[in-house]
């Protein structure tokens, strides 16, 4: 049997959303799989630093940064930071308008302080405090410091959240040829979260890469995501598996969808495609 090389989404896919331990059956999953010769390869818009807590559940190889970064084997086989100017340019137009920004290094991310604030004035305001708590814990769980600490470390991709579509007009028009704007929705506030990410890679791309430097057909790779940046590597990917707790358009483009990730999805995936 030709083994598979296996790419794994870490929030809503292998993981809940900001959490850092995968239900026992995915961990199963994965170590039974390599068990049968097949390859698991983390493949997350995380940073090093952020995806790094689940190295400890055993893998091939990582994808940080939303393709950024590639790791297999414990070798470096591709890492493109930002160019200084480019950081600099992106920092600087998002201050301009307003969109509070998470900058995202190799070992450590740092975000606004001000969007909290924000979220606090909201809630005080009869908004909706959950979101503050969820965003407490996400940045509690995966180890993002204040932006006061970022000290100019190399930067491999920028989450943002603007207020409205208006915030991000400037930012398009100044950073477009360089950068894709990775719109991951509107909140409870109506303020749009998205990444932005460099033309130079993606998730998709990544795939290819590490397909290249293993030598393996892109036709025995299997992918598991369940959001918009996930599009690239569900569709490069010789089958494309979206979660059942993902989003609907990308149900509507994988080539099947799998139970939630709450309800062992990836092991029952696995089961069903033989890699366990």
């Amino acid at each position: 049997m030709e083994y598979k090389l296996i790419f794994l989404d870490i929030d809503g896919t292998l993981t809940e959303p900001g959490k850092n331990v995968p239900p026992a059956s995915a961990v199963e999953a994965i170590r039974k799989a390599r068990a049968n010769g097949h390859k698991v390869v983390l493949c997350s818009g995380r940073s090093y630093g952020m995806l790094s807590p689940l190295l400890r559940y055993g893998f091939d190889g990582l994808v940080g940064s939303a393709g950024g970064y590639i790791e297999y084997g414990g070798r470096v086989i591709y890492d493109c930071p930002m160019t200084a100017e480019q950081c600099n340019a992106a920092m600087d137009v998002f201050q301009r308008s307003g969109v509070f920004r998470t900058v995202e290094g190799k070992d450590h991310s740092y975000t606004d302080e001000s969007f909290k604030d924000f979220l606090r004035e909201s809630a005080q305001a009869g908004g909706n405090s959950e979101l503050l708590r969820w965003r407490e814990q996400i940045e509690s769980e995966l180890g993002i410091r204040p932006m006061a600490e970022y000290g100019g470390e190399p930067v491999y991709k920028i989450g943002f959240v603007s207020r409205d579509a208006n915030g991000l007009r400037e930012p398009m028009k100044v950073l477009g040829d360089s950068f894709d704007f990775c719109i991951q929705g509107t909140d409870q506030l109506g303020s749009i979260n998205g990444e932005l990410i460099n033309k130079a890679f993606n998730k998709g791309m990544a795939v290819e890469r590490l397909c290249e430097y293993l030598d393996i057909p892109i036709e025995n790779t299997v992918a598991f995501g369940d959001s918009m940046n996930d599009l690239e590597m569900i569709q490069a990917a010789g089958l494309g598996i979206c979660m059942g707790n993902g989003s609907k358009a990308l149900k509507k483009i994988a080539d099947e969808v799998c139970p939630p990730v709450q309800e062992d999805g990836l092991y029952q995936a696995f089961k069903s495609h033989g890699l366990v």
